[in-house]
């Protein structure tokens, strides 16, 4: 059988075993095991499975990964969030949809200490959601702006998502952290704009917050000055070229453990953050594992090149390729996760973007972005399973309803992205 066949075999059964319910972890570890054996041999099978493991994660680039994911969940433990969302809180509760603002400026934060955004979406549905409850604002709203606000942390330096995409294709973590800052504002200044007009639209979603003197708003800043230190230590760090992206999120692990110091951590809490680090960069490394297992099965085919070379020679304007590509994301996007569907894709589909000329660094920040879109809408929307997971009392079609009119927001940073690429990489191309 032909090897390019045999790759596209593979790749079919690897969508079936996700389908059935298989971790993407352990079925595309056992079709590219497979997959290896039958072209090879066995014991080529055998050998590769148990050096890939190992060479993929003694790699020093590799270690900024843990500490990104401990950044978020000593800062959630340790209180530092609460602090960020009531300061917030405090500034723009006075703007239409005030809490709802106030949410989305808090998520940013968070996501400024966090690289998961499921982790940003569970913090504040059980900060935010109830405080917007008691105030009077539309549950399903509410709801929506929660499980939006979470899809942040995916662009919003550090993003874990950002470095496995820069580990997989062999691109820059250092650039690709620095071009997610512009859009992961744009997409703050969008949602905002979702808000405002949607609240201006129907008045009864979101009652007006009470004034809150300026002496209590000069007071809560410091309550944000760490978050704003981690974001400094990061991106300064990063584009003056003092630090790399793993000193960096080195230096900006013990700012965040020192503040959690200074808020009396308990033990306890100090416990529950580590392990959480442990269990989510454990989940992490697996799929890594996993998919390189496949990718090595795929190389082996030919299939890359193949498709590859297919594409280059199609006779379409590149745009519309590129724009088959963004559909094909967000519809894998309603029912894959973020993390296995930029795994299962990138070795087929990032060897057709470089050869039809799109920067790789472009691309990722395009890509995380579809992302977000993916794990905010259904059937699979990851953030809105979470929110609903935490308050069952609110069913998840009213997180879905919550959530549709951001989508038309998400369309249009999306179409900003791809009409203005210049605007994503002018802080790498600063930095070189």
């Amino acid at each position: 059988m032909d090897p390019v066949t045999i790759g596209y075999l593979g790749i079919a059964a690897l969508v079936l075993l996700v389908i059935l319910g298989v971790p993407v972890a352990f079925a595309s570890a056992f079709v590219g095991i497979i997959g290896i054996s039958y072209i090879r041999n066995p014991s080529v099978g055998e050998g590769l499975a148990g050096m890939i493991p190992f060479a993929n994660s003694a790699s020093y680039s590799l270690s900024v990964l843990p500490l990104f994911v401990a950044i978020g969940f000593l800062a959630m433990h340790a209180g530092i969030t609460t602090s960020a969302y009531d300061a917030a809180r405090k500034w723009v509760g006075r703007a239409p949809g005030g809490l709802a603002t106030a949410t989305i400026f808090a998520s940013a934060g968070f996501a400024a200490v966090s690289g998961a955004s499921t982790a940003s979406t569970a913090v504040f549905t059980r900060l935010a959601l109830p405080e917007m409850e008691k105030r009077g604002y539309d549950r399903a709203f509410a709801a929506g702006v929660v499980a939006v606000g979470g899809t942040l942390a995916a662009l919003i330096p550090p993003s874990a998502l950002l470095v496995i995409y820069g580990i997989i294709v062999e691109t820059s973590v250092a650039q690709l952290l620095l071009a997610g800052f512009l859009p992961g504002i744009l997409s703050v200044v969008v949602y905002l704009i979702v808000i405002t007009v949607v609240v201006k639209l129907r008045p009864g979603l979101a009652p007006v917050e009470p004034a809150v003197p300026m002496i209590e708003k000069i007071r809560a800043l410091p309550q944000v000055a760490g978050v704003f230190s981690v974001v400094g230590v990061i991106l300064v760090g990063i584009y003056m070229g003092w630090m790399t992206p793993t000193e960096s999120a080195g230096v900006a692990t013990a700012i965040i453990l020192l503040m959690a110091m200074r808020k009396r951590m308990k033990l306890k809490e100090f416990g529950h953050g580590l392990l959480d680090t442990v269990q989510t960069t454990a989940m992490i490394f697996m799929v890594i594992w996993g998919v390189m297992v496949f990718v090595r099965f795929l190389a082996f085919t030919g299939l890359p090149a193949s498709v590859a070379d297919s594409v280059t020679h199609l006779e379409v304007p590149r745009w519309v390729i590129l724009a088959a590509i963004i559909v094909m994301y967000l519809l894998l996007g309603m029912i894959l996760d973020g993390l296995g569907m930029m795994l299962l894709t990138l070795p087929v589909v990032f060897p057709s973007i470089v050869a039809l000329g799109y920067d790789p660094v472009w691309f990722g920040i395009l890509l995380v972005k579809l992302i977000e879109v993916g794990v905010v809408t259904p059937p699979v929307g990851l953030n809105c399973y979470v929110v609903n997971g935490i308050r069952p009392d609110i069913p998840l079609e009213s997180v879905f309803k919550g959530v549709t009119p951001f989508l038309v927001g998400e369309i249009v940073i999306i179409g900003v992205i791809v009409a203005f690429p210049d605007l994503i990489l002018l802080l790498p191309r600063l930095m070189n």
